[in-house]
């Protein structure tokens, strides 16, 4: 999310902190989206642990799953969505951690607990990090009327003028929501009219991006894109003519955790990594930094500018929550589907 998602996926590997190059020391390799944190944080948790961080980068979800089931690097933290944790908790690659070994958990608002308990039942495998929604942010400079509907993304007048999201679940959640559909559907009919939609969409969109997002946005390039949450509350501050908005026909509402693979060497240097980044002040460190909403009830507090406090981006109001809803995992065959249709629409 949340997150730099990208069809093509370009994995950032990043060895930090002093003296991690040396074979010697507490390790722990944690797997986490690109610029997911402040990097500052992973030197304060080896000033206060000792425990060397090595850590890695990927860019989305559908990169992550295949290494790790593989084995072929062995995390010990891996930083999933919903759906994906969902995933692996079906396929048995999660490790439930002790929690007495992460009493920070505490801070987590009982709000986020509960929502996860959709993909983790219980919560038994993970530890809410982000949260965050799915929406169009547009420049009121460049376009000539209220936005408030996905249908901006599909209108002709905007050719050219658009950048769509380059994610599979997202842009059919998008054309399904549109369509008066559940963003879970695995109706293949359904399906089939979502991706005549986004096929339909394909000569109007001037890039298919993600992260690119952002600077196209605050520099104007674009009149209208598809964007995360925090990502809009950063554009915003950047460029005041840009507005974020959750389309009344409703959207997704994700949240990112922290999990622990059944596979890994060092599980009690892993819970006490996910009970660092469960610290109020790290949780702050990390929501300055990011700009992605946090469960962390504690980080909250501390929020010192009552505006960003109070955001109805960052931290939105009912309403906007009851209309949005989560990803489910829906099997790999219905999950193959997707993707193809996916590659279909953009004539791939």
């Amino acid at each position: 999310m949340k997150k730099l998602l990208a069809i093509s996926a370009l994995l950032i590997v990043m060895v930090l902190l002093a003296g991690c190059s040396d074979n010697g020391g507490e390790k722990v390799y944690v797997y986490n989206w690109g610029e997911y944190l402040d990097y500052e944080t992973l030197e304060l948790f080896k000033e206060r642990t000792g425990i060397t961080v090595v850590y890695e980068e990927f860019v989305q979800n559908e990169d992550m799953y295949p290494k790790v089931e593989s084995e072929a690097v062995i995390y010990d933290v891996v930083c999933p969505s919903d759906y994906m944790i969902q995933k692996m908790i079906e396929n048995d690659l999660l490790y439930a951690p002790n929690f007495d070994n992460i009493p920070n958990i505490k801070y987590i608002d009982e709000t986020y607990l509960k929502s996860s308990e959709e993909f983790d039942p219980g919560n038994k495998y993970s530890v809410p990090y982000c949260w965050g929604t799915l929406g169009i942010l547009y420049n009121k400079t460049m376009v000539d009327e209220p936005i408030d509907s996905w249908g901006v993304l599909f209108d002709e007048k905007y050719s050219g003028e658009i950048l769509m999201i380059d994610s599979v679940r997202d842009a059919f959640a998008i054309a399904l929501k549109y369509l008066g559909y559940d963003l879970n559907s695995t109706n293949e009919a359904e399906l089939e009219e979502a991706k005549a939609l986004l096929k339909k969409q394909y000569p109007l969109v001037q890039a298919y991006v993600v992260d690119e997002v952002r600077d196209k946005m605050i520099g104007g390039e674009a009149a209208i894109g598809v964007i995360y949450s925090g990502e809009a509350i950063y554009t915003s501050r950047e460029n005041p003519d840009l507005e974020y908005v959750v389309p009344k026909e409703g959207s997704n509402v994700w949240i990112d955790g922290w999990v622990i693979p059944k596979n890994s060497k060092n599980k009690e240097n892993a819970e006490a990594f996910i009970n660092f980044m469960c610290d109020p002040e790290i949780a702050l460190m990390n929501f300055n930094y990011i700009t992605y909403s946090t469960p962390n009830s504690g980080a909250w507090n501390l929020i010192e500018d009552e505006a960003v406090k109070n955001s109805p981006v960052a931290f939105p109001p009912q309403d906007i929550l009851d209309r949005c809803t989560a990803y489910r995992y829906l099997g790999e065959e219905v999950e193959a589907n997707y993707i193809q249709k996916w590659y279909e629409a953009k004539g791939e």
